[in-house]
């Protein structure tokens, strides 16, 4: 049965991470993703390291499901190709610098004389507008201007660091695929076409928000203060590694006091309820520091289980493959690349009952499907060789 997204048309000139991971959520949804790359190197992902047969995991991990053409946008008759394929297409996805488009003649003005109920959709650093507008920007970049790296603070020592993946460029991707199943539902329903625009700054400060700004939420006086979850967050070190655990409610910490072997603790009028223990909250840390110490990682997990306490332990990259939930789930797929081999990537995570979303083909090698595209807009293997030998088509 085909997918929630079968018989939409996208056409993808985006790069690195950003737009890709939105067309290929959709393209997972039964969407065709059509990826338009300059020749030569074509996305500057390919270059990732961990590559095999042509193709590297970043970028495989980004653009599953769809076809790559390579076209040199920057010749007339590339243009008059991108057009030709817009034509035809319900989504047009670019992440190109601010005015980067106007330039080429890929604007939404151009690409509206061929397709005027296109979906237009722009992604950019900082907006199209403004005192950034014209920076380069990766996700370190914005993870710096929006809080996230201001919270990643140890608690023992102050130092800061980042978060060691391109959180922003995934936020930002996940706010462009809902943002464009929106528009094209809107335009179902008699909107017609219209831009979306995305700017990163603007997507990672609201997916940060709502927990990392929640002292910055209420203005003026008479908030009523507390911790904040970036304050909260902790490891916890065991006699022989680390694990989570999150306790809020007095019976989950009464549960963890149980599992502890400290059932006294109970009924401590320190630590038995909620206002009591956030007057004694460093004491009480101190001590279940002290006492996780003394337990083994499995152990104190059986116990803590037992207890019904949200908890884990800290796994490796290895153990996360093998993880007991994460096989149940089936959250992980192999399938074989006829050049780079068997590729592991996990399963699109929405579930649909009546119109599942699988993971579509595997990522395509540099302009693999050039000649297949150009072919259904009428181009017969002599032109194709011609545009070849002009080096507009690769």
């Amino acid at each position: 049965m085909p997918g929630p997204l079968s018989g939409i048309r996208i056409v993808d000139c985006s790069a690195i991470l950003s737009g890709p991971l939105a067309t290929m959520i959709l393209a997972d949804q039964g969407a065709d993703v059509v990826k338009v790359e300059p020749p030569g190197i074509g996305d500057l992902l390919r270059l990732s390291p961990f590559a095999r047969g042509g193709l590297g995991a970043f970028f495989a991990n980004g653009n599953r499901g769809k076809r790559a053409i390579a076209l040199d946008l920057r010749q007339p008759r590339g243009r008059e190709l991108l057009l030709s394929l817009v034509r035809d297409a319900d989504v047009f996805v670019q992440n190109f610098r601010p005015g980067a488009v106007e330039r080429l003649g890929i604007a939404e003005q151009d690409l509206r004389q061929v397709a005027p109920d296109l979906v237009y959709v722009s992604i950019s650093g900082f907006g199209e507008s403004g005192p950034y507008a014209s920076r380069r920007v990766y996700d370190p970049v914005i993870q710096a201007l929006t809080g996230s790296i201001a919270i990643q603070k140890h608690p023992d020592t102050g130092d800061r660091d980042l978060v060691r993946h391109v959180i922003c460029d995934k936020a930002s991707a996940y706010t462009a695929a809902q943002a464009i199943t929106a528009a094209l539902f809107a335009r179902a329903r008699g909107a017609g076409g219209q831009h979306v625009r995305i700017a990163m700054l603007d997507a990672a400060l609201a997916f940060f928000w709502p927990d990392g700004m929640m002292a910055h939420t209420m203005v003026g006086d008479g908030v009523r203060p507390g911790p904040t979850l970036y304050q909260i967050y902790r490891l916890t070190g065991t006699a022989d590694g680390h694990l989570i655990y999150f306790a809020v409610s007095d019976a989950e910490f009464h549960g963890l006091f149980r599992a502890l072997g400290r059932p006294e603790w109970c009924e401590d009028e320190r630590f038995a309820q909620l206002g009591n223990r956030m007057q004694h909250t460093e004491q009480l840390e101190k001590l279940l520091r002290q006492e996780f110490r003394s337990w083994p990682t499995g152990e104190i997990l059986a116990r803590m289980a037992a207890e019904s306490l949200p908890a884990a332990p800290v796994l490796s990259l290895e153990e996360v493959l093998a993880d007991p939930q994460v096989r149940h789930n089936e959250v992980l797929v192999e399938r074989e690349h006829p050049t780079a081999g068997v590729i592991r990537q996990p399963r699109p995570p929405a579930r649909f009952d009546r119109t599942p979303a699988e993971p579509g083909r595997l990522a395509p090698l540099h302009g693999e499907h050039t000649d297949e595209i150009l072919a259904e807009l009428g181009i017969d293997a002599g032109e194709r060789r011609a545009l070849r030998e002009a080096g507009i088509v690769a």
